[in-house]
């Protein structure tokens, strides 16, 4: 009786592993703060030990924005200040999120064409979807009227918020 149940409990664990893993993943919808234009939407997908980002932005002015993950998921102010500073449970400085010494909320700039329409496609390492202190599910994403200059401390320069959004689990 026990040897069947072992060999039961083994098959049942080999068809368990053999069924797909669902990826974590979380996505924010963008709202213009007040005066502003700017909407659009951005997804997570943990993948391994990276976050694959994928953005849609439009209503932006030509050129650089800054474009962040700030640490706390409120986007009720009407100048988005209510999202505090940039996400940094790790205590590193404000930084070019290709450089190992970053804010875990740091990502690449947005880049918007002649029409104000951004896109952006990559993969983070610094950030987690779903566990961890670097956990940026209830946070909110930001996007900053100007470039990133990514010296200046602690935000960029990248100066006011036009646009907010809440990052929630899928």
């Amino acid at each position: 009786m026990q040897r069947l149940m072992l060999v039961s409990a083994v098959g049942a664990l080999a068809v368990c592993s053999a069924l797909p893993v669902h990826a974590q993943s979380a996505a924010a919808r963008l709202e213009p703060t007040k005066g502003n234009a700017t909407a659009g939407n951005i997804t997570f997908t943990q993948k391994g030990d990276k976050v694959a980002i994928e953005a849609k932005v439009s209503g932006l002015t030509p050129g650089g924005h800054g474009f962040h993950i700030h640490e706390k998921g409120d986007c009720s102010s009407g100048d988005g200040m209510s999202a505090g500073g940039h996400f940094n449970p790790t205590g590193k400085p404000h930084g070019n999120p290709r450089v190992p010494d970053h804010h875990t909320g740091d990502m690449p700039m947005l880049v918007a064409d002649a029409s104000g329409n951004a896109s952006l496609s990559l993969e983070l390492g610094a950030m987690t979807v779903g566990s961890g202190v670097t956990d940026i599910v209830g946070k909110a994403v930001i996007v900053h009227k100007d470039p990133d200059d990514y010296t200046t401390q602690p935000t960029g320069n990248s100066g006011g918020r036009v646009a907010c959004g809440l990052i929630a689990r899928n």
